[in-house]
């Protein structure tokens, strides 16, 4: 999430009033209605002004890392990893981020990767214009800085150590931020300087005369119809690091593609990343790319193949010449419910809450609307269908039929209500300008700031995927599917240039993970707090693609969905040491940003919320929770440590939390490493989080116990399946068919299943 901006106040109220004056204009989409323009009162989704040339044409690509362009006539910094560059009245920024340690008021540190003390470039013979985004690939931009005839264009691209400059005409002026050194470089086209402790070069056409104007300042003098050069940050000062440089300089990058394939016989997703380039002049040396540690780690591949580093906030960002690289990522898989527990202790205490929750079964969803009530809003409303799916899925499989049924109709009353316009406030928006639905009333700035809409329909389209599960005709793309295929297309277009959506509008390909700020607002670049909640939103896509028979999204999903927990092993959880330094004592981040990772949340700082933002919701897609037990473990005792701290500082809200708040989640969260500890420790009348219930709570923990950890040695040829192994060694296997034919599931390790149309089989 970001903060509120002046500039944008200002184009929501204008929008807004255009919005009220053409009037709230409703579509028919099957049995469901949205607007196409906001009701009286509302505000309209923010413009954005900041786009030229082909982007015009294109659904403004929202909540990726270089967003901030789009909406800011002051863009902030953008961190394109491992440079950071900004675009000011004086020129492009261009700086290499170096760790910072920040201590804070919680008595703990942020790690911190600034933008400071930047080099700056800009036309000698024009000034440059307000920066607007003229293109943007996979994982590269290009920012366009002109007036009139008078262009300067800078393409710059995650990984990559260079930004790449075009000037219509006339020479370069670079400005430094103290004296420089001056490296000695046989090639008369590369000025190479040490400034401040980090090294620089630029590398020119050949030609160019570099002329040292002061002690801080540089031109280039650029032959006639050679208006371009590229600028370096080097990860060392080594002459052969220098010259590695020099070879892939003039390899401008033109376009970059993410290409995705799911392997369901080897549950594994294969990644390709290609960047394709323009030549300025010499042989062709192909591009210089850095992968991340998510790309480089356990990747034999690039083995070998790696060159210098660069120091980052992701970690080492290594750098490898090539145009293209694969990765290759397991999936682990997931099942839609867990069976029934029959036997066993604390049985009969699971049927007993069971009729608890069912008799407050209205109490589960927050009401329809109410204007007292904040939770009326869509993400609180998908807590609440999912909360209620869940405990269907419980009581269906403990063989209370009546129970599911009264359940589901809950849910599909509350979905159909919202998804046919029938709300005076509760309703859905399609705004053309921007190419998005929103939602209102708006809450967490969903509207204002276009935040975390994959957080908040990755709900929606969960418990419309439970619904269709038991009642296929529902799903009908002319009854209510056709509404949930428009959020779908909201979080996770596929396709490339399109004006109603922009291609995978939360997801960064490169970095491996989603954004949940849209407007990217703040000093230290966009950011992702939960997670956990974005990987639900990707279980729920490869759900609701498995019930349709859409194999494409399925397999999209599944891309999404082992990507992010891959990224989130290395990012938020340092599971392979990675990324977090020394001086950062917590054994997770729950704050992502571009520029910076912190320990806190957007409105507390007692700690288990700290550390439950990045579980919830916990449901049987979360079983990669579970890959490293001895994680778990120190993840709850490093809980138990800042609980403390947070005690000794005695400063608590008005309103403290509950002393147990979110009992359910780490309860859960310790039964994937011990269920008979997360029993011994479960109290059924302490806390709940929103999105759950007790007796769902109960049900995974039981089942766990029966059935084992998970045991992700196994592999399955089907994309919704699961394994369990106990301590003696007896497994469990689980595969859910949602077809209308009968399958064999075969797993890895020679076990099958037969699983008949629309069930659950377990072995």
């Amino acid at each position: 999430m970001g903060l509120p901006h002046i500039f944008l106040k200002t184009l929501f109220i204008a929008s807004s009033l255009l919005a009220t004056a053409v009037g709230a204009q409703p579509v028919k989409l099957g049995a469901a209605t949205y607007l196409l323009a906001p009701k009286a009162g509302d505000a309209a989704p923010p413009a954005a002004p900041g786009r030229s040339g082909a982007m015009l044409q294109r659904a403004a690509p929202t909540n990726q890392w270089y967003s901030a362009l789009l909406f800011n006539p002051k863009p902030e910094v953008l961190f394109v990893q491992p440079l950071t560059v900004q675009v000011t009245p004086a020129g492009l920024e261009l700086a290499l981020p170096s760790k910072e340690v920040v201590p804070t008021e919680r008595r703990d540190v942020e790690i911190h990767y600034p933008h400071r003390d930047p080099i700056v470039l800009s036309p000698v013979d024009f000034e440059p214009g307000p920066a607007t985004l003229a293109q943007a690939s996979d994982w590269a931009v290009d920012i366009a800085m002109g007036r009139g005839a008078d262009q300067m264009t800078a393409t710059v691209a995650h990984g990559s150590p260079y930004a790449q400059l075009r000037i219509s005409r006339g020479d370069m002026r670079l400005r430094l931020p103290a004296a420089a050194e001056r490296m000695a470089v046989a090639d008369g086209r590369v000025l190479a300087l040490r400034v401040k402790g980090k090294s620089y070069a630029l590398f020119g056409p050949t030609g160019v005369r570099w002329e040292a104007v002061s002690p801080t300042e540089w031109i280039g003098h650029l032959p006639a119809g050679s208006g371009y050069l590229a600028v370096a940050a080097l990860p060392d000062d080594q002459p052969e690091t220098i010259s590695l440089l020099a070879r892939h300089a003039y390899a401008f990058v033109r376009d970059t593609r993410v290409d995705w394939r799911f392997d369901a016989a080897a549950s594994q997703v294969l990644t390709t990343f290609s960047a394709s380039t323009q030549v300025m002049e010499g042989p062709d040396n192909g591009p210089l790319l850095g992968l991340y540690p998510h790309q480089w780690f356990d990747n034999a591949s690039v083995a070998g193949k790696l060159g210098p580093a660069f120091d980052t906030v992701r970690g080492q960002i290594r750098l490898l010449a090539a145009s293209q690289f694969t990765t290759t990522t397991r999936y682990t898989g997931f099942v839609p419910y867990w069976p029934g527990v029959k036997t066993g202790p604390r049985v009969d205490e699971l049927a007993d809450q069971l009729k608890i929750d069912l008799r407050k079964r209205r109490e589960l969803i927050p009401d329809k609307e109410n204007k007292d009530n904040w939770r009326t809003s869509a993400y609180w409303q998908g807590k609440g269908l999912t909360r209620a799916t869940q405990l269907a899925s419980v009581a269906e499989q403990q063989g209370d039929l009546a129970g599911r049924d009264q359940l589901l109709a809950l849910v599909r009353d509350r979905i159909e209500f919202w998804f046919s316009g029938q709300g005076s406030r509760s309703y859905f928006h399609y705004d053309k300008g921007l190419g998005t639905v929103v939602t209102y009333p708006d809450e967490f700035f969903a509207v204002e700031q276009m935040n975390d809409h994959h957080f908040h329909y990755g709900y929606w389209i969960r418990a419309a995927a439970e619904i269709a599960l038991r009642d296929p005709a529902w799903a009908a793309k002319d009854r209510w599917g056709g509404m949930v295929d428009l959020l779908v297309a909201d979080i996770a277009t596929a396709e490339r240039g399109r004006a109603d959506f922009p291609f995978l509008r939360n997801f960064d390909p490169y970095e491996g993970h989603s954004w949940a700020s849209g407007i990217g607002l703040g000093a230290s670049g966009n950011n992702q707090e939960s997670s956990s909640e974005a990987v639900n939103a990707w279980a729920a896509l490869i759900l609701w693609a498995e019930v349709t028979g859409n194999r494409s999204l399925r397999d999209l999903g599944v891309y999404l969905y082992a990507t992010e927990i891959e990224a989130i092993s290395h990012y938020w959880f340092n599971l392979h040491g990675l990324v977090f330094p020394p001086e950062y004592k917590h054994v997770e981040t729950s704050m992502l940003f571009g520029g910076k990772y912190a320990h806190n949340t957007w409105w507390t700082d007692e700690p288990r919320q700290i550390h439950g933002i990045n579980l919830l919701p916990i449901a049987s897609f979360s079983t990669y929770l579970g890959s490293d037990p001895g994680f778990i473990k120190r993840n709850l005792a490093s809980l138990k440590a800042d609980s403390e701290t947070y005690q000794q500082r005695g400063k608590f809200p008005p309103n403290p939390p509950p002393a147990d708040i979110w009992q359910d989640i780490f309860a859960k969260y310790l039964a994937l490493a011990d269920p008979q500890a997360a029993l011994a420790q479960w109290d059924r009348h302490g806390s709940v989080e929103l999105g759950d219930s007790r007796s769902h709570a109960l049900h995974w923990m039981l089942s766990l116990n029966e059935m084992g950890t998970p045991d992700f040695s196994v592999r399955a040829d089907t994309p919704l399946y699961s394994v369990f192994k106990r301590a003696d060694g007896r497994k469990t296997y689980l595969a859910y068919n949602a077809g209308r034919a009968a399958v064999e599931v075969r797993f890895s390790d020679g076990k099958t299943l037969s699983v008949a149309p629309g069930s659950l089989a377990r072995d």
